[in-house]
């Protein structure tokens, strides 16, 4: 005889649950926040449910990690999404400021219910440092945007905060999730949970609680949407006797407006090669700035010897091979690399640098005539360039890649004799030349020629390209010297010029004065 069951489904609960989200790159500690969200609502008797989806905007991949949340039920299995929709979202935890104005696109962020807790620190994106100008995101219209999408915001620097305490910025975004409230669970939960975790607690419950108590204050952090300057007084000595010196040519000789720029110059060109190279750049200054003084710049507030303070200093400290391989065995890195990754006294770290040289870097190292006998000869510079020419990753800890470069680097007192160097004060005399001839016949248009020397940065590919948006950008002061708004053509070409890498941009607006 055949038996009949009948199959009894589960209740389900149509509860509500919490919901949040957190927006996190890799290495920010994101799925350990998430762990101790769902282990803090399990201690307190809740439901919780986790999951993650990473992505590769940057980095490792900026994360979401979703939790939902809720009451547990005896008999009542709940019912819970895998994944955040927009307008279900309870609570939004950003990282890092742009990832909150990321999630108020995606629409995760609502007025009527969200909480919205975000670091204002910056992680720049791959698309803001590939730019050859200031790709930076504007961080005001994240926060201006941030008062209108969600019911309350809690911004500030979070990751400064935890680094203060040795920690990493999960922990002070516990610490700023607890303040809030949102969750119905006591303070001391959430710092018996960080206990639980037994990695790092007490630089972890320091950060917690720093968080706690800033939150606490209610008062966000405003970021600008310019970075801040900070020029340094003029020292009344320095302990050097060449450096005091130059310090005193500084007050004696120029206007306060160009001191602390020139002493900026002369801090960056004793580090690039010795206090006699500040001294010729305080002489070429010196030089442009009598002509200044000649050509009414007083009235000007000698916005021309300013420009050429800093932009002078940046073309003599050009990047060769050189200043590179003096860069990357410097003690002050490797400290500074270690601090970066957390590394612990007993703990070795290794960092493995990609270069790829060309035969051209090596002839630019390389003593003038020698340089110009291979460049010369076609199938000796393509023979050599074919063994040169190749990607290598260099590991700077090594004995064999730091005794390398330490010697390349140690070339520096024969940098005045290279090749490079040769080209790149042929370079600079002829553009120095053109600002001042141009100061007398159109003071603003000198003043912007100077400044297009920012096109021009970096070494091997990059200078390449900066060296031929420079020249295309002058190619149009023939059009622009007669013309009373010469000097915001001459702008607006340079921006355009930092727009992308491949000058696109600059074309057109090229195209543009052409047809002024």
């Amino acid at each position: 005889m055949d038996t009949l069951t009948k199959s009894v489904s589960p209740r389900l609960s149509t509860d509500k649950p919490l919901c949040l989200a957190i927006m996190a790159m890799g290495g920010q500690g994101g799925g350990v926040l998430a762990d101790w969200i769902v282990a803090l609502a399990e201690a307190q008797g809740w439901m919780a449910q986790s999951t993650s989806v990473p992505g590769v905007a940057q980095r490792t991949g900026a994360t979401i990690y979703y939790i939902e949340m809720l009451p547990a039920r005896d008999g009542v299995a709940p019912i819970l999404s895998l994944m955040p929709s927009p307008g279900d979202v309870d609570v939004v935890i950003a990282a890092e400021l742009m990832e909150a104005g990321r999630s108020m696109m995606r629409g995760l962020v609502t007025p009527d219910r969200t909480l919205l807790i975000a670091s204002t620190h910056r992680s720049f994106a791959v698309g803001e440092k590939e730019k050859p100008g200031d790709g930076i995101g504007n961080p005001v219209v994240v926060v201006d945007a941030s008062a209108f999408a969600a019911r309350k915001t809690v911004a500030f620097d979070m990751d400064t905060l935890a680094i203060k305490n040795g920690s990493v910025i999960s922990s002070a975004l516990f610490g700023a999730l607890a303040a809030t409230q949102v969750l119905p669970f006591p303070k001391e939960a959430f710092e018996a949970t960080v206990r639980a975790g037994g990695k790092g607690v007490e630089a972890s419950l320091r950060a917690f609680n720093a968080a706690y108590e800033r939150a606490l204050k209610g008062e966000n952090d405003t970021p600008s949407d310019k970075p801040s300057k900070r020029f340094e007084a003029l020292p009344a000595a320095t302990g050097h006797a060449a450096l005091d010196a130059l310090v005193k040519r500084i007050a004696a000789e120029f206007p306060v407006e160009a001191h602390g720029f020139l002493l900026a110059g002369v801090k960056k060109l004793t580090d690039f090669q010795d206090p006699a190279y500040a001294a010729e750049y305080l002489d070429r200054v010196a030089a442009l700035h009598a002509l200044d003084r000649d050509n009414g710049g007083a009235e000007k507030d000698f916005a021309f010897t300013v420009q050429s303070a800093k932009y002078v200093a940046v073309s003599m400290a050009y990047d060769d091979v050189i200043r590179v391989a003096d860069l990357k065995v410097r003690a002050s890195r490797f400290e500074r690399v270690r601090k970066e990754v957390g590394a612990k006294g007993d703990q070795i770290v290794y960092t493995t640098e990609y270069m790829h040289p060309r035969m051209d870097e090596v002839c630019g190292t390389l003593p003038k005539r020698l340089g110009e006998w291979i460049e010369a000869r076609p199938k000796v510079f393509a023979r050599l360039d074919k063994m040169i020419n190749k990607g290598r990753r260099v590991r700077t800890g090594t004995v064999f890649w730091f005794t390398g470069l330490y010697v390349v680097s140690a070339l520096r007192g024969g940098r005045r004799g290279t090749l490079r160097h040769h080209r790149e004060r042929l370079h600079r005399d002829a553009w120095l030349q053109t600002a001042s001839d141009m100061l007398a016949k159109n003071y603003d248009l000198a003043v912007e020629i100077i400044g297009c020397r920012r096109l021009v940065k970096g070494y091997s590919d990059t200078h390449s390209r900066g060296l031929s948006k420079f020249d295309r950008v002058m190619s149009a002061l023939p059009m622009l010297t007669d013309r009373d708004d010469g000097a915001a053509w001459l702008k607006r070409l340079k921006q355009a010029a930092l727009l992308d890498e491949g000058g696109i941009a600059l074309d057109g607006a090229l195209k543009t004065v052409a047809t002024l």
